[in-house]
């Protein structure tokens, strides 16, 4: 971000239309500097310098926390190459209701989950729940039957809610984040290919199948990593104690300037619940994500099982599904460069899903051609993979108020993450090896999720225009500015 050193601003130099939120912030001296939105740094440091800071604190943990909570999630898709489903003597579908069972509680605790987020802080919560779900993956590993392993999948859901906390950055500035963020799943997708093809090869070991192993030892690694995590884990800009007063402060004054007030002190009610929900443009959030998250399951759950009607062993099944991984990490991640780079959204959530439609299309015709459908795999995960942190961004940072941006990303994971319930079921044994069902129905969703972002995309396009043309200044208090969030008439939308 380009820091500019200039003397101080008077009210009637700031350029209006491009204010959001209560901007009239009136500096001190002179020779001092202040970031594009004319919000004073502290002297001591730069704008550059201090996100630089924070990025390190953050990001890291972040990645982290998200790559070990995918990993547990989606690894039974890895297990299940080791025999699990013979071990445990599933019959029919079972192994699909398993994995069902997991979205139950992940999309019902979601929005109480941020709430306790809000309550207790990201630094208490959300190592209590990476806790949580690594004892249930250990857990997974230790079960007899069917039913343990359902009674294991739904904690390991309950606990896996509310696993994103909120960014500290401007909407500007937030993409790259958010998809280096979301790519740990692509990583924990890949490393989780390479840990079984080496974990698999401890069948027999004291007794434990090679599946048994797959889940132990990923599931110790989630809790050890979360005890370390209690007395290190980041929690929010106004509460870091590894910032100034000074710095935290200029956090807190920067977002206010590009997002307007965010209330974090204030206790979010049902009735904020039932406020949000009214508006249009959130149910629209929902369906984005929603559309995306059956493809996505459905190849995370399933890639195993695909590539090994490619006639791969175990083994090598293993090693095969890492590079689909791989390629949509560093495309995700060109992705969001280009997205942050334009301060653009809507294009960056559209044109990869041409990648998504084509490949699923082809693998729908071809069946014969085996690097050609292997190529295809790799052009599904970048095509989902990189543009669902583009859709939760583009939502979340449209959000204003830390109440509404809360609920209304609680909702649209919540929502969206039903999707994972029909991918369960998108790919069964029966329709073994050519999957057309599977295919067909990721194809619809993506369809899906491609109209709500048009929808979405023209719901603020003219939202904006309408702001525009009306009054900017109707007299509204703080308290007013702060309870509307993005529905402040001073608002405008990132697209």
């Amino acid at each position: 971000m380009r820091i500019a050193k200039t003397s101080a601003p008077n009210d009637s130099d700031k350029p209006g239309a491009d204010f959001i939120g209560n901007n009239t912030y009136h500096p001190g001296t002179a020779d001092v500097e202040y970031d594009e939105l004319h919000v004073q740094c502290p002297p001591h440091t730069t704008e550059r310098e201090l996100m630089t800071r924070i990025d390190w604190q953050l990001i890291p943990f972040l990645c982290i926390l998200y790559l070990l909570a995918f990993l547990d999630r989606v690894n039974i898709a890895n297990a299940r190459s080791f025999h699990l489903v013979e071990d445990l003597n599933l019959e029919n579908n079972e192994y699909n209701t398993a994995l069902t069972m997991f979205f139950v509680p992940y999309i019902i605790a979601e929005i109480p989950s941020n709430i306790l987020l809000k309550k207790f802080s990201p630094r208490i919560w959300l190592p209590t729940c990476m806790l949580g779900f690594g004892i249930a993956s250990v857990c997974q590993g230790l079960v007899q039957n069917y039913s343990g392993l359902l009674a294991t999948r739904f904690f390991l859901g309950l606990f896996e809610s509310g696993m994103f906390p909120g960014m500290w950055y401007k909407r500007n500035e937030s993409q790259k984040r958010y998809s280096l963020f979301f790519s740990s799943t692509s990583l924990a997708g890949a490393f989780g290919g390479l840990l079984a093809s080496a974990i698999g090869k401890m069948q027999g070991i004291r007794g434990y199948s090679g599946w048994r192993w797959i889940f132990i030892l990923e599931g110790i690694l989630t809790c050890l990593v979360a005890i370390f995590f209690f007395f290190i884990f980041p929690s929010f800009p106004e509460e870091a104690k590894w910032l100034t007063e000074e710095e935290r402060a200029y956090i807190k004054a920067r977002l206010q300037a590009d997002q307007g007030h965010n209330a974090a002190e204030r206790k979010i009610t049902l009735r904020d619940v039932g406020a949000v929900m009214k508006d249009h443009r959130v149910w629209l959030g929902g369906f984005m994500y929603f559309g995306l998250i059956v493809p996505a399951y459905g190849y995370a759950f399933f890639a195993p099982t695909i590539i090994s009607t490619y006639h791969y062993n175990a083994i090598q099944t293993q090693l095969y599904s890492v590079p689909p991984w791989a390629v949509s990490f560093a495309f995700s991640l060109l992705t969001a460069v280009f997205s942050d780079w334009s301060r653009h959204r809507a294009a960056f959530a559209l044109a990869p899903l041409a990648l998504s439609l084509a490949a699923f299309a082809t693998l729908l015709k071809i069946h014969d051609n085996t690097p050609v459908q292997y190529a295809m795999l790799c052009f599904v995960t970048m095509g989902t993979y990189s543009v669902l942190p583009i859709t939760v961004c583009w939502f979340s940072m449209n959000l204003g108020g830390h109440h509404r941006r809360a609920i209304g990303t609680a909702w649209q994971i919540g929502f969206g993450n039903i999707g994972g319930i029909i991918a369960t079921f998108a790919f069964i044994n029966t329709d073994a090896p050519f999957f057309t069902n599977g295919y067909s129905i990721c194809l619809g969703f993506t369809c899906l999720s491609g109209l709500a972002s048009v929808l979405y995309f023209i719901s603020i396009y003219l939202e904006n225009q309408k702001r525009k043309k009306a009054v900017r200044d109707v007299g509204l208090s703080e308290y007013e500015k702060t309870e509307l969030g993005d529905l402040n008439p001073e608002f405008r939308y990132m697209y």
